[in-house]
């Protein structure tokens, strides 16, 4: 826990706001964007570690062709730039554009040409993820990253993508949450226990490779590997010394993954659903206190939300009442709150532009659009209530300086501990 302690200590020089202070809107150039993978919601894939393991019974269920991303881009495309957003976050399939070592697919290439260039002709800017977990079967069946050699694979596959798409000017996400790729990669046995530094070391060689590689031939280019924020107390720096610590200085950003919190009272809740986060009472003030923390932690560096979102059933629904749009404009006036205590948060992403496959299953639903993979064959989008307030949201750079969150900060919220019991957040009275 030194590093929370140390969290707490240094964010004493941010500011310190007097109670009912106005919240200013974010400024203009502060940039809202939607995100997806492509595995999740692309369909009709080429085989990969993700395939094989939901077609060998190792996940609830196989993907099958997803929302079919594949055939519906345009429609979702035109769907996130009526909502106002800056930024459009996906991933290129490795498996899709080169099906067999040393042989690009040309309808593969086409495909993502297709969809980056309708992106930025809607006035958005791509966020590409080079690689979000997925990787292709030739390098399972050579042993996946239990092979040395996969780090030079991947970076290879990395910098044919930079030299395809660096006239888009995209941002750049080299690793999906490498710290959750590894733990994957090891619960479903694409990785041997013993070969786990090997990969994490892999991991960072491909990443600092590539990275050099973008800012050679993107002057500007902006270059990050997203966080993904465990709330969990000693979880996080431990996870952060595996991968965020010896990466830092190769950031260009700080691209953080927030959504879950836990209040001590769920401990119990949480430990008999088999550590499942989505069905949990959430607390938005979590994002103040996580933006805080690595503002903090890694001083000088701007922070990205690259993922932020809220998971329901079917319906719409969850256990404890809290709608996809109330959670949003909640979260948005927190990130507002960060901006204006001093905290240099420069864009947020919602997860996701549409309902998709939550590696492994169809029940969790993160999309501002809904969509029923399982039962609608033709996986028609319906807005959720979110799209409004969304579009509300990117029109006026933020909620209003008199909203006020639905939900009350959770009191010591083990998210970020001793922040949350030692420097707690409250909402100002109007």
């Amino acid at each position: 826990m030194v590093s929370a302690v140390v969290s707490v200590l240094a964010l004493t020089t941010l500011a310190a706001p007097s109670a009912a202070e106005d919240l200013p809107a974010l400024p203009a150039d502060f940039e809202f964007g939607v995100a997806q993978s492509g595995f999740q919601s692309e369909g009709f894939n080429h085989d990969s570690n993700y395939l094989r393991y939901g077609n060998d019974g190792k996940l609830h269920e196989p993907v099958g062709n997803a929302v079919d991303f594949f055939h519906q881009y345009e429609g979702d495309v035109a769907r996130a730039a009526s909502i106002g957003v800056d930024n459009y976050r996906l991933s290129v399939e490795w498996s899709r554009v080169e099906p067999q070592p040393g042989v690009d697919d040309a309808a593969g290439w086409a495909f993502y040409d297709a969809v980056i260039g309708r992106v930025v002709a809607s006035g958005m800017r791509p966020m590409i993820t080079l690689n979000h977990w997925v990787h292709p079967g030739w390098a399972v069946d050579r042993g996946g990253w239990n092979n040395p050699e996969m780090a030079a694979a991947l970076t290879a596959f990395g910098r044919r993508v930079v030299d395809r798409y660096t006239w888009a000017e995209p941002i750049w996400i080299t690793f999906n949450e490498p710290s959750e790729y590894v733990r994957r990669e090891l619960t479903y046995g694409g990785l041997a226990p013993a070969n786990t530094g090997l990969m994490v070391d892999g991991i960072i060689a491909a990443h600092r490779a590539i990275t050099s590689y973008i800012h050679a031939v993107q002057p500007g280019g902006q270059v990050s590997s997203n966080i993904a924020y465990i709330p969990l107390p000693g979880v996080e720096p431990a996870l952060e010394a595996m991968f965020s610590d010896r990466m830092v200085d190769s950031f260009d950003f700080i691209g953080v993954d927030q959504y879950y919190s836990i209040a001590p009272s769920e401990l119990a809740s949480f430990a008999t659903s088999g550590g499942s986060f989505w069905n949990l009472p959430q607390s938005p003030e979590s994002m103040y206190y996580v933006l805080r923390y690595f503002a903090a932690k890694y001083p000088g560096k701007p922070l990205r939300v690259i993922e932020n979102g809220l998971a329901t059933d079917a319906n719409q629904n969850r256990a404890d009442g809290y709608r996809r749009d109330d959670h949003l404009r909640d979260t948005v006036y927190w990130i507002q709150r960060a901006r204006r205590d001093g905290i240099n948060v420069v864009s947020y992403n919602y997860w996701s532009l549409t309902d998709n496959y939550e590696w492994g299953e169809y029940g969790p639903r993160f999309g501002l659009y809904s969509v029923d993979a399982v039962h609608d064959p033709a996986l028609t989008r319906r807005p959720t209530v979110a799209v409004a307030a969304y579009r509300e949201i990117t029109e006026n750079h933020g909620v209003p300086s008199t909203y006020r969150p639905t939900r009350q900060p959770a009191p010591c919220a083990l998210i970020a501990l001793p922040d949350s019991c030692g420097d707690p957040v409250s909402v100002e009275p109007r």
